[in-house]
């Protein structure tokens, strides 16, 4: 009696995994198909031809610009992916039959979105203004730390650390322009005061010189001027060459 029981109990057994008249699942490596449970296929491959009574799954490696980076039953490969400049992304590892291309952000870019260790979208780091010097530099995955210039100090925007104003004393020289938060100070050469007195006292002396000179040739009747005085009166023709005289010195102290 019990001899039978084995015996029926090893038929059930065989008929469930050769008939599927269990209710079982396919195994982890397998896929389901027609109530068949077939082999998969390994990373790199797809099913070409599903497994039959007699046969295994045929497989066939999938082409250029496709991947499959797990053992599968699919009959396509995925399209790898694209890493778009316009998106502020380069290629960071290339696509294979067994792996999805990486993609990095671009030289001056940050990432801002990821998946599956691929950056998707990226940023350009954010420049900071002058009067502001870099606090942190950005990195492939934060953008730039911009922080303001302390006062006495000043920055382009493109400094890791504010510069300290030029003293123009300290260099023997005068400031011309105060420095800012976003420029240094501007230094010049001090002027001796005795040059200035003595271009000062030439420039009279030539002043002085000429119009003593107009004048001798005003008194001489030799002077001609460069326009027609108007009316033939000895005294108002004088009158002009004084005038002329006049504006001939304005033009020469406006050019000094």
């Amino acid at each position: 009696m019990i001899c039978n029981f084995k015996i029926i109990f090893l038929l059930h057994i065989y008929w469930c995994l050769n008939f599927k008249l269990c209710d079982s699942a396919c195994a982890r490596a397998e896929y389901e198909t027609n109530e068949e449970c077939c082999p998969m296929c390994a990373p790199g491959n797809r099913v070409y031809r599903d497994c039959t009574e007699y046969t295994s799954t045929t497989c066939v490696p999938c082409m250029d610009a496709t991947f499959l980076d797990a053992p599968n039953g699919l009959r396509e490969c995925f399209s790898c992916s694209q890493c778009d400049p316009g998106l502020g992304l380069r290629i960071k590892t290339a696509c294979t039959r067994t792996s999805d291309t990486v993609c990095e952000p671009l030289e001056g870019h940050f990432c801002t979105s990821e998946n599956r260790g691929s950056c998707i979208h990226a940023k350009t780091h954010a420049k900071c203004s002058p009067g502001q010097y870099i606090k942190q530099r950005g990195t492939a995955y934060k953008d730039t730390v911009c922080d303001k210039c302390a006062e006495g100090s000043y920055s382009n925007g493109t400094l890791k650390n504010c510069q300290q104003h030029t003293e123009c004393e300290d260099l023997g020289q005068i400031e011309l322009n105060p420095g800012t938060l976003k420029s240094d100070s501007v230094c010049g050469n001090k002027t001796p005061p005795g040059l200035i007195a003595g271009i000062t006292i030439l420039i009279v002396l030539i002043l002085a010189l000429v119009t003593v000179v107009l004048i001798y040739l005003i008194r001489k009747d030799k002077l001609q001027l460069p326009f027609q005085c108007p009316g033939k009166n000895c005294v108002f023709i004088k009158l002009c060459k004084i005038c002329f005289i006049f504006y001939i010195c304005c033009v020469m102290c406006s050019h000094c």
